[in-house]
């Protein structure tokens, strides 16, 4: 195993808090395997690079020689977690929750190594604790110390309401830190009040109290709000190669490093390089494709990376149009069709109000040319291909 200074300057990279860090060091200076724990709710099919900022970190666990458990939590997602929401969540059914559990475990091991990853559900464990467990569980906290929880306060605040089974999430949650012994455990900085929460059921346990790493929630690809498909900010990690490019090369360049901090393999150091080589006038174009490229390889290959990396000089970068867009005939109507509607019906836009605003921002073309109205009405029949952005098009038949 490395160095307890080295591996320690692995794990806090990218890190937003690290409870306790004296006893984390003490834990890596026994140069004994630690039980590294991350739970996820299978709450949808899909993960995004925002999921991926735990499991690359689990990852470094891993190869520092530590036993990872990867563990989805089929009897938690069926509670929902409450955490940052301002609304009660609605449960999943057994069967959702297994449906994507299944495809959680597909997607995980581009990541982690299979061969030393443990997967475990936590309705293993919840499911033996049974009603009369369960109430002893909740008997240890109090409705006060739940109002503690920043989200539960601003909804209890507001008026707003609180289911009772949102308040045994948190139990749920520490509970499976009892179960499992773990050392340490990861999650997003919205996790803290759950995580905590492991530490002190496994204190009541006799147990010696996990150690809770917390990351940053990664911002989307607006720079603004955190990565969320709802919010249609992502990049999913099933998403086509030539997707991934073209939204990645898509960021800003101040959001780049951020993005290389915490989903990038590189080595400290060379990122590091890398800032430098910026600082000293080198483009940073060039080093936002070595990051899609790395990013593409992870979860397809090299050779998707490469063609993806050619497919975007030569569409973007040299401006030429694909060939391979999609085709659609548009009604054009008695009276014309506006625009904004045309790019809704091409699936180029999400909403008409998106269309304006993509107008106004200069990013709407009809064959190459930009257009300056947002307000254009298209009144004559014919074939065009049209454009949002860098990396949707579409050739529409008006008739």
């Amino acid at each position: 195993m490395a160095d307890w200074q080295e591996a320690f300057a692995e794990i806090k990279r990218g890190t937003d808090e690290i409870l306790v860090e004296e006893e984390l060091i003490e834990k890596l200076k026994t140069n004994e395997p630690l039980t590294i724990k991350a739970g996820f709710d299978p709450t949808a099919p899909d993960l995004h690079l925002g999921h991926t900022v735990l499991l690359n970190k689990m990852r470094a666990f891993q190869d520092l020689g530590h036993k990872i458990v990867f563990l989805i939590g089929d009897f938690t997602g069926m509670i929902g977690d409450p955490s940052g929401k301002n609304v009660t969540r609605k449960p999943l059914s057994k069967e959702q929750i297994l449906a994507n559990a299944e495809t959680y475990k597909e997607q995980v091991f581009k990541i982690l190594d299979p061969v030393k990853t443990q997967i475990r559900f936590n309705s293993e464990w919840m499911e033996d604790l049974g009603a009369a467990g369960m109430i002893r569980l909740a008997s240890r906290q109090t409705v006060a110390r739940m109002l503690e929880r920043e989200d539960f306060k601003k909804r209890f605040a507001n008026g707003q309401p609180i289911a009772i089974h949102e308040f045994l999430y948190p139990l749920a949650q520490g509970w499976d830190s009892v179960a499992l012994e773990s050392d340490v455990e990861l999650g997003g900085t919205d996790q803290r009040f759950n995580l905590l929460m492991g530490r002190e059921l496994q204190k009541e346990e006799g147990q010696k109290p996990q150690c809770v790493l917390m990351m940053p929630l990664l911002e989307g690809l607006d720079g603004v709000q955190k990565m969320s498909k709802s919010l249609n900010n992502y990049i999913g990690i099933t998403d086509a190669p030539n997707d991934m490019f073209g939204k990645v090369m898509s960021i800003s360049d101040e959001l780049m490093w951020r993005y290389y901090d915490l989903l990038s393999f590189k080595p400290i150091a060379a990122i590091e390089d890398l800032k430098q080589s910026v600082a000293n006038g080198a483009n940073p174009r060039d080093v936002k494709i070595e990051l899609a490229k790395e990013i593409i390889a992870r979860f397809h290959d090299d050779a998707a990376a490469e063609a993806a990396h050619q497919d975007f000089i030569t569409r973007f970068q040299k401006n030429a149009i694909p060939d391979d867009m999609p085709e659609l005939d548009v009604a054009l109507g008695d009276d014309g069709i506006m625009l904004g509607n045309l790019l809704l019906a091409a699936q180029l836009v999400a909403s008409t109000s998106e269309a304006m605003r993509m107008v106004k921002q200069g990013a709407v073309k009809i064959d190459g040319e930009k257009v300056a109205d947002p307000k254009l009405k298209m009144t004559e029949a014919g074939t065009a291909v049209y454009q949002v952005g860098k990396r949707k098009f579409a050739k529409v038949t008006l008739a």
